[in-house]
C-alpha cells in the first residue's frame, strides 16, 4: 500500500509543506477518532484538467477505538467523484465544517457523514494571515448502535467538535516537540476537561483513578488542575513545571507531554489548549498511568548496566590474561614458544576489544569498523616482516551483535597477520617479492551487505599462495582456527585463493540472520 507522501505527490498539487501538515495530522487524528466515536478518512483533490468535476483521493484512513467502524474495507487509494463527495467539496470550497444530510448506508452499515476542511495556515506571516484549504476529513459515525449518550460520551463528542474547529482554523494538529514520537497518552488512557479558568468541569473514570495513584482520593471535578498537579508531585520541581504546561495550554499554548511521580506511582500527562474559532475556551489534558511501565524500564535499565558491567569485567580479565601471557613470553627461550604465546596475545587482545566495545554500548551490539580498524593498526605493528604494509578498508560493516562480533573480530586479525606475514618476505631467506610489481605492500580489507549476509575480504598484493596450497590439510594454527570459527561459531563460509594481479584474498560470508 502506498504511503500518504506516495499517494500525495502521485496523484495532488500538495507541496512539501502540505504535505508535512498532513503527516502531523494523521499522526495525531486518533484522539480526534476516539472523541467522536467515528472513522476518520483524509480526503484530498485530485489533480485535474479546468472545468472537470473535482474528485478526491484517501491518503489516509483511522479508525475508532472507542466504537464500531463504519467501514470494514480499507479506503486508502480511492479515488471518488461526483454526488458520492458531494460534501467533501462543499467543505472544501465554502471552507467550512458540514453536518447537514441524511444518513447514508455502507452495505448493512448505517452512517452519518460529515466533513471538516483542513486548513494550513502560515505561522510566519501572521500579519497577512495567510492560510489555505487543502484537504478535507471525513467523519463518519456508525448509528447500528446509536443511543442515548451518556456523560463521558456527552463530553467526548463536545470536545471533539472543538477539536474539529481547530482544524478547521488551522491550529490542530500541534508541532511536534522533539523526542516525542507517538501522541500518548489516549483518549481512553484518561481524559480530564478544563474551563477557561484551569478548573476541572469533567474526569473520566480512567483518569479519576490515575489521581487516586497520585494520592488524591477526592472527585476532581471542581479542583484547580494546575494547583493540585503542584501539590501532589513528590518533586516540587517537577510539581511546577507540570502545572506551568497546564496554565501554557490554558493561554493557547501546545506544552510538550509530563511525567507526574508521587507515591510511588507515575502518570504521563498531555495538554491541549481548546481554540475554536481561536478563542481559547479551557483545555484538555490527557493523562496515562505509566506506573508498571516505568518500572519494566528501570529493570531494564539496571540490567543493561549489570551486563556493561560484566563485558568491562570481562574485558579487564582478558588484559590481565594478555599481560600474564607477555610475561610469560619474555621468560620462554625456545622461539617456537615466544612466537606462540605473542600470537596467544594478540588473539586475547582482540577478543579484549568486542568487549571493551560492548561495555560502552547500550545493547549486545557493536559498531565493528572501529574495531576492524584498531585491530588492523595492531596488526602491522606486530607482524614479523621486514616488508613495509600499509592497511586500508573499504565499505562498512556497520552494527553487528555481540554474537557476531566475537567470533568475527579473531577471524579478521588471523587473516590480517596471515597476509602481513605471509604475503610479504620477513628476511632475506624468505622467497623475494617481484620489486617491479610491489613497491609497498597493501592490505585491504573490504566489507558489504547482501541479502542478508556480510561478505568481508581480506586481500594482499604480495606472494601469493605456495603452490598445491590446500586450506584444508594446512597446519597453519590460524588457518585452523579461521576455518573452525567461519564454518561452526559464524555458520558461514571461508575461501583461499590467489588473487588477479597477484597476491592472495581469503572471501569470508557470514549470515545475518536470525540465530
Amino acid at each position: 500500500m502506498s504511503t500518504l507522501r506516495d499517494l500525495a505527490e502521485e496523484h495532488t498539487r500538495l507541496g512539501p509543506a502540505d504535505i508535512d501538515h498532513l503527516h502531523r495530522l494523521a499522526g495525531d487524528w486518533q484522539l480526534l477518532s476516539d472523541l467522536s466515536f467515528a472513522d476518520l478518512l483524509l480526503w484530498v483533490p485530485v489533480r485535474s484538467d479546468p472545468g472537470r468535476p473535482r474528485e478526491f483521493l484517501c491518503v489516509a484512513q483511522v479508525r475508532p477505538t472507542t466504537a464500531p467502524t463504519a467501514y470494514q474495507d480499507d479506503q486508502v487509494g480511492k479515488i471518488v467523484g461526483g454526488p458520492e463527495v458531494a460534501h467533501l467539496d462543499i467543505a472544501f470550497t465554502q471552507e467550512r465544517i458540514w453536518r447537514e444530510g441524511d444518513p447514508v448506508w455502507y452495505g448493512d452499515t448505517p452512517a452519518r457523514h460529515e466533513a471538516i476542511p483542513v486548513r494550513l495556515r502560515d505561522e510566519t506571516d501572521r500579519e497577512e494571515g495567510w492560510s489555505e484549504v487543502i484537504a478535507v476529513i471525513g467523519r463518519d459515525t456508525n448509528l447500528s448502535t446509536a443511543r442515548t449518550p451518556s456523560q463521558l460520551e456527552l463530553n467526548y463528542l463536545t470536545t471533539a467538535d472543538d477539536l474539529a474547529q481547530m482544524v478547521a482554523d488551522g491550529t490542530f494538529p500541534p508541532p511536534r516537540h522533539p523526542g516525542e514520537t507517538t501522541s500518548a497518552p489516549r483518549v481512553g488512557d484518561g481524559l480530564i476537561r478544563l474551563d477557561a479558568s484551569g478548573k476541572v468541569t469533567y474526569a473520566s473514570p480512567n483518569a479519576q483513578s490515575a489521581f487516586r495513584r497520585l494520592g488524591f482520593n477526592a472527585h476532581l471535578v471542581g479542583e484547580e488542575l494546575s494547583g493540585l498537579t503542584s501539590r501532589l508531585a513528590a518533586d516540587p520541581l517537577e510539581g511546577n513545571d507540570a502545572a506551568e504546561r497546564i496554565l501554557a495550554s490554558l493561554r493557547g499554548e501546545f506544552p510538550p507531554r509530563q511525567e507526574v511521580e508521587a507515591r510511588g506511582a507515575t502518570v504521563l500527562t498531555r495538554a491541549l489548549p481548546l481554540l475554536p474559532a481561536g478563542v481559547p475556551i479551557g483545555a484538555l489534558v490527557l493523562v496515562r498511568d505509566v506506573t508498571e511501565v516505568r518500572r519494566r524500564d528501570r529493570a531494564l535499565m539496571t540490567k543493561d548496566a549489570t551486563i556493561r558491567e560484566i563485558h568491562h569485567r570481562v574485558k579487564n580479565n582478558l588484559q590481565t590474561v594478555a599481560a600474564l601471557l607477555r610475561l610469560q613470553a619474555r621468560r620462554v627461550d625456545s622461539p617456537e614458544g615466544k612466537v606462540a604465546l605473542q600470537e596467544s596475545v594478540r588473539r586475547v587482545a582482540s577478543i579484549a576489544l568486542v568487549h571493551e566495545t560492548l561495555s560502552m554500548s547500550s545493547d549486545e551490539a557493536v559498531e565493528f569498523d572501529g574495531i576492524v580498524d584498531r585491530v588492523a593498526t595492531a596488526a602491522t605493528e606486530v607482524a614479523a616482516t621486514d616488508f613495509t604494509v600499509k592497511m586500508r578498508r573499504e565499505g562498512t560493516f556497520g552494527v553487528l551483535p555481540a554474537e557476531i562480533a566475537t567470533s568475527l573480530v579473531i577471524v579478521v586479525n588471523e587473516l590480517l597477520i596471515n597476509a602481513v606475514e605471509h604475503g610479504f618476505p620477513a628476511s632475506e631467506h624468505d622467497v623475494p617479492l617481484d620489486a617491479e610489481r610491489v613497491e609497498v605492500g597493501e592490505v585491504v580489507v573490504s566489507a558489504h551487505r547482501f541479502r542478508k549476509q556480510l561478505h568481508v575480504t581480506v586481500a594482499d598484493n604480495g606472494q601469493g599462495l605456495p603452490e598445491g596450497f590446500r586450506a584444508e590439510s594446512s597446519g597453519n594454527l590460524g588457518l585452523q582456527i579461521v576455518r573452525a570459527l567461519a564454518t561452526g561459531e559464524l555458520r558461514g563460509s571461508i575461501e583461499l585463493r590467489n588473487r588477479a594481479g597477484g597476491g592472495t584474498e581469503a572471501v569470508l560470508v557470514v549470515p545475518l540472520g536470525k540465530r
